[in-house]
């Protein structure tokens, strides 16, 4: 179909798919979605027709001048107006490459990445059944099925496995052993509030910085945001001072 179809007349003015289109989009995706068919998009067109004959009929009654209309007029004015003010003042503000570095360097604190680990476990009640658990994972039982037909813990749909953590994110005795044993070896049973864990741990990764390659598209939304408070703070204070302002708190 062409985007710009008419698909309805009122009155000489034409509505396009394309303006159907832009109404749809304007719902949400949620409610745009009831529309998407032939039927709804007859119900929307039906919709911009109702809309535009209650315009003609309103300007033919001279609603548009009446003094509550005019006045309802200045407020949304005034409101567009404060908005595109705003948006003019912080247009074209960027961030260089060598502000980005800069920040980069003054702040790698920021960008720091604390040690981590990959590990599944098998939660028990009991440390003899634990202990049972392990001897069958020896003994040939893989430790995803071994999860998922004893843990008690819902990654058992997983196999047992609890994805990436970093230091500080388990319980300290959980955390301990995870951080400790050798990769792909299983632990003993360790003991926490939640009752006795097997774990094993698929990787560790040793802390370390995200390189400036990472972190520059970051870094420059950070910079152009100090930049357009920085602007618009300096604006108001001057504007501040260039006109009348009373605050009664």
């Amino acid at each position: 179909m062409e985007e710009n179809k008419v698909l309805a007349t009122v009155n000489g003015k034409e509505i396009t798919e394309q303006e159907v289109h832009t109404f749809i989009n304007g719902l949400g995706p949620q409610v745009a979605m009831q529309f998407q068919s032939p039927d709804g998009i007859k119900k929307v067109v039906d919709e911009l027709v109702n809309q535009e004959v209650m315009y003609l009929d309103a300007i033919e009654n001279k609603l548009d001048e009446e003094e509550t209309f005019k006045a309802e007029l200045e407020k949304v004015k005034e409101f567009v107006l404060k908005q595109y003010s705003i948006n003019k003042l912080l247009s074209n503000i960027s961030a260089t490459e060598g502000e980005v570095s800069k920040f980069y360097e003054d702040n790698k604190e920021q960008f720091k990445m604390p040690e981590s680990a990959r590990a599944s476990h098998i939660l028990v009640e009991e440390e003899e059944k634990a202990k049972e658990i392990v001897d069958e994972i020896n003994g040939g039982l893989s430790f995803e099925d071994a999860a998922r037909k004893y843990s008690i813990c819902p990654s058992k749909d997983n196999g047992g496995d609890l994805g990436e953590f970093t230091k500080g994110k388990m319980v300290p005795e959980f955390e301990e052993a995870a951080f400790s044993i050798e990769e792909g070896k299983l632990s003993e049973p360790v003991k926490t509030q939640f009752g006795y864990h097997i774990i094993k741990v698929q990787y560790k990764k040793e802390s370390s910085t995200r390189t400036l390659e990472e972190v520059k598209d970051q870094i420059s939304q950070q910079i152009v945001a100090m930049k357009q408070q920085e602007k618009y703070l300096n604006k108001t204070e001057e504007l501040r001072n260039k006109y009348e302002v009373k605050i009664n708190l």
